[in-house]
């Protein structure tokens, strides 16, 4: 598989099934489907505790299932990654340590600096600040920065928008929007309706582990018991 990490490849297809994950016995995935194209924003709904947290970090490859397929363009992945340039994911927890400067994590990440201050131009005045002296809705808005802007094929989010201004969140679902052109991307929020507002399909994780794709989200989220 070492053509995954050629930077002049773009996957196209990203494919979860199959993932099966138990809690105390309790059955929290076990009949998911998940499919994403490149120019695709797909969103992930469901309600706390569903587990929409654990089946990212599964497609990711940083947490074991007793069973999962994770698929790029049909092949499949164990561990999305170590693979460079084909998968980037958004923890929900705060990730970068405090003492690093915001210019490095860019850096790190190989964010494209001048794209991201051309939407957010305060970001320019951030660089040489450490995490520790932001606040947490400018460390999670410059994680967030990180991880869409940097050269992977597929992005996965996981609450974005948390802690975020109203004024962020519009820009980042603008920008996000442009993106998919050359990415496909999955994200999951509380803020419902801006994931709708941005999403090409969407998929209701419900609270037997299994994902339904929607065809009307606004009826249906209302029929399924999510709103």
């Amino acid at each position: 598989m070492h053509w995954f990490g050629k930077p002049q490849f773009r996957v196209g297809r990203l494919e979860a099934d199959s993932i099966w994950l138990e809690y105390n016995n309790r059955k929290v995935l076990q009949n998911v489907y998940i499919r994403i194209n490149k120019g695709q924003i797909v969103g992930l709904l469901g309600r706390n505790g569903c587990g929409k947290s654990s089946l990212l970090e599964i497609i990711y490859g940083i947490r074991r299932a007793r069973n999962s397929s994770v698929r790029f363009d049909g092949n499949y992945i164990s561990c999305p990654f170590k693979h460079q340039n084909l998968l980037s994911y958004l923890p929900q927890h705060q990730f970068v340590p405090g003492y690093l400067r915001v210019k490095e994590a860019l850096v790190l990440y190989q964010a494209n600096v001048k794209e991201a201050v051309g939407y957010f131009p305060e970001l320019n005045e951030l660089l040489p600040y450490r995490f520790n002296q932001l606040s947490g809705g400018q460390q999670r808005l410059i994680e967030t920065i990180m991880v869409i802007s940097g050269p992977a094929s597929f992005v996965i989010l996981d609450e974005p928008f948390s802690n975020v201004t109203p004024l962020h969140i519009e820009t980042l679902k603008t920008w996000l929007a442009s993106l998919k052109n050359d990415k496909g991307i999955l994200i999951t929020d509380h803020y419902y309706r801006d994931v709708l507002a941005i999403s090409d399909s969407v998929y209701l994780l419900n609270m037997e582990g299994r994902t339904i794709q929607l065809q009307y989200p606004a009826e249906e989220l209302r029929q399924l018991g999510y709103l």
